[in-house]
């Protein structure tokens, strides 16, 4: 098998999302204006660059869901889709909370979409990045929640449907390094990885700048996921700003696959310069990009770093 796709893969589309369901890619991301939730889906990774969009959703008027759209997951679940998204308010831009949408049929792109609601949790604050995964026969969430006020932590809990917590959240990890508090004391984007008898969750970390890195969690397979002891957490980023390369602030990613399963691919927002005027968040060229990536000898993941922009080629 020889692929190759272009770096970025899809221009101004930060904390992508990318998953491969029964053979086919599904993408979605943050778009730029934050109001609306798009999907795209292809049948190889580089038809997903010129892949037609299809707006699922947009933002309210006021009130709860009218700001700040961020983050979108697509995710198949008991064989029903649904996005699980953050959003704000007009009248109150950081008040973050996390939601989740059902389609009411098979087909993402075309059928009509439910909002679920809110996903409530105990400590009801700051909250997004929320993304679901099964592990030995029941469901949890994952996610990132402000508390205290200034800093954002990893929480899991277990799910008894897809939008409601079933037990109480419990903090997996605190941005207590060095370089999770650069700008900001930041923890979010938590992303699943399952291999070599391990649950290992990625994370993401600091300011959404060139600091802006990629930190790991791991648990054993048979390990209670609910109690905190059962973490581990890398003393050093595992992915960050490849200057030689033109990659600055490469983080918010998810995993996904080649058709065959073969080759595991770390899917990634960067920028290609270091230097922002104004607010990183208002910048909006954060773009999507895909690369392989191997294990080391102890079953850990090896994400290398990341690769400069232009024609990047997978081969056996």
């Amino acid at each position: 098998m020889n692929t190759s796709w272009q770096n970025p893969l899809v221009e101004q589309r930060a904390d992508p999302h990318l998953s491969l369901v029964d053979g086919r890619y599904w993408f979605t991301a943050s778009v730029p204006s934050y109001d609306a939730i798009e999907i795209r889906s292809a049948g190889s990774i580089p038809g997903l660059a010129n892949a037609a969009t299809k707006v699922i959703w947009r933002a309210h008027a006021s009130g709860p869901m009218s700001w700040h759209v961020w983050a979108p997951e697509l995710h198949r679940i008991d064989g029903r889709w649904y996005v699980y998204f953050a959003a704000s308010e007009r009248d109150d831009i950081w008040k973050l909370r996390m939601y989740v949408l059902e389609c009411t049929g098979p087909d993402p792109l075309n059928d009509p979409w439910l909002e679920r609601g809110q996903i409530v949790t105990p400590e009801e604050g700051f909250s997004l990045d929320a993304t679901p995964f099964e592990h030995n026969g029941r469901r949890f969430l994952c996610w990132a929640q402000k508390s205290p006020p200034t800093e954002s932590n990893l929480y899991i809990a277990e799910l008894s449907n897809p939008w409601t917590l079933k037990t109480e959240p419990v903090v997996i990890t605190r941005p207590d390094l060095a370089w999770e508090r650069i700008g900001f004391c930041v923890n979010e984007g938590p992303a699943l990885l399952k291999r070599n008898g391990r649950v290992f969750i990625a994370y993401s970390a600091a300011a959404t700048d060139a600091n802006y890195c990629m930190g790991l969690l791991w648990a054993d397979e048979n390990a209670d996921l609910l109690d905190a002891a059962s973490w581990h957490k890398s003393p050093t980023p595992v992915f960050c700003t490849h200057e030689a390369a033109g990659q600055f602030g490469p983080g918010h990613n998810s995993f996904t696959t080649t058709p065959d399963g073969q080759t595991d691919l770390l899917v990634y927002h960067a920028r290609n310069y270091r230097d922002i005027v104004g607010d990183p968040l208002n910048d909006p060229n954060r773009h999507a990009r895909v690369q392989a990536f191997g294990w080391r000898s102890d079953g850990f993941p090896d994400f290398g770093t990341p690769v400069a922009d232009g024609t990047y080629s997978l081969g056996d």
